[in-house]
């Protein structure tokens, strides 16, 4: 048996990795975690002209990588387990700066037509207007699709794990090796399913990125998205997005969520268990329309969701009552304990209606286009209060 080691995160399981990686005492004050350092610069050494401005672990400058940062991105890199991570802004400005590091003019890209909006709109309109870059939008559940789409120019195959708000699954290995067959990286936007539910890297992936704003934070308050990969992909990130470009995080949002992922793996295994619940109470029940949840045997890829998370398919869920728009409305204003708002992997459980029809919706057809669709996320709570809130606002 392996003796577990904090200074040597590899030789910990996730629950000690989440606590101890990144996390470093405090040389002057002694304390035990790593303190919250609100400055924008670093003191010099006694000769600062032999410093590299290039190099991105030092502490010089807040742009370059601030300490809280630092201690993140390792807590991030092993939970994942890349060899490396960048911590950044937002998870929007993690997906931009994938694209604006390893795309330029004529590049072609081929993504999944079930994408969170800032990324459609990135992939369909602002990429392709600023910079002459195109994209195919594709089934990515249809992987004949996915090939036929691939081009001699197309250098990403981008997908996000579990479709938004469809739930569609990605076939993380299948889509790996059409990507690499045409040279592209495979990018898989994991928001949906943090480690330990899921690690694309495991999978095949190349980049894995996260809105570290949702369930690795995981208390609603605090900004952030993150790239991890190998060493050698990460870099460039760093040097373009967050050197060139500036989507820093700010110290207090790192260590905000420095704070809140280490309760990750404990969060995950009650929401995965809860969202089963909930799942299985909405789908047996006449009132409801239709659900999508990877975790029910109703759902179209069960299977493939099985081999890529045995132990539970994360919080995220998709339904709707039976009626039109209307009904979906006066449904969501007689929940008492889940919260109408935009976001998801909060302590608190979201719930989002999202239109019957519109440029994206049209793209995921039925059922999403008939009812409209309430996008759910489970928090924290008693399953039995937030089931005892759906079954009243039922009626």
């Amino acid at each position: 048996m392996t003796r577990p080691d904090r200074e040597d995160p590899r030789t910990l399981g996730d629950a000690s990795a989440a606590v101890h990686a990144g996390n470093a005492f405090d040389a002057r004050t002694g304390a035990i975690k790593t303190p919250l350092t609100l400055a924008n610069s670093y003191e010099f050494p006694y000769d600062p002209t032999s410093l590299s401005w290039e190099e991105t672990d030092q502490l010089l400058y807040t742009r370059a990588s601030g300490a809280n940062q630092l201690g993140l991105q390792a807590k991030l890199a092993r939970l994942e387990g890349g060899e490396a991570a960048i911590a950044l802004a937002s998870g929007v400005a993690a997906t931009h700066a994938i694209f604006f590091t390893y795309l330029n003019a004529g590049d072609h890209v081929v993504a999944s037509n079930h994408l969170y909006e800032a990324t459609f709109n990135l992939l369909a309109e602002i990429f392709p207007a600023k910079y002459g870059i195109t994209a195919t939008l594709v089934d990515i559940a249809d992987l004949d699709a996915v090939a036929a789409a691939m081009r001699p120019e197309t250098k990403l195959v981008f997908t996000e794990t579990l479709g938004n708000p469809t739930t569609s699954v990605a076939d993380l290995p299948a889509l790996a090796a059409v990507a690499h067959a045409h040279d592209a990286l495979l990018v898989v936007d994991s928001t949906f399913t943090p480690p330990p539910v899921l690690r694309p890297l495991e999978h095949g992936a190349d980049l894995v990125l996260h809105s570290i704003t949702k369930y690795i934070n995981g208390h609603g308050d605090g900004l952030g998205g993150a790239v991890i990969g190998r060493t050698s992909l990460i870099d460039p990130l760093k040097q373009l997005a967050m050197m060139d470009v500036g989507g820093i995080i700010a110290p207090f949002n790192a260590w905000l969520i420095t704070r809140g992922a280490v309760t990750l793996p404990l969060r995950m295994r009650h929401i995965n268990a809860s969202a089963q619940r909930v799942a299985e109470f909405l789908d047996a029940d006449p009132r409801v329309a239709w659900v999508r949840y990877p975790g029910l045997a109703s759902h179209p890829q069960r299977a493939l969701a099985a081999r890529l998370m045995p132990n539970g398919c994360s919080g995220m869920m998709a339904f709707a009552p039976h009626g039109d728009t209307e009904a979906l409305n006066a449904f969501v204003s007689r929940l008492r304990l889940i919260t109408s708002a935009t976001s998801l992997g909060h302590d608190e459980s979201l719930i989002a209606h999202f239109a019957r029809t519109g440029p994206r919706q049209d793209l995921y057809g039925p059922p999403f286009t008939e009812q409209g669709t309430l996008r759910l996320s489970i928090g924290l709570e008693d399953t039995d209060d937030l089931i005892a809130d759906l079954d009243t606002a039922l009626g």
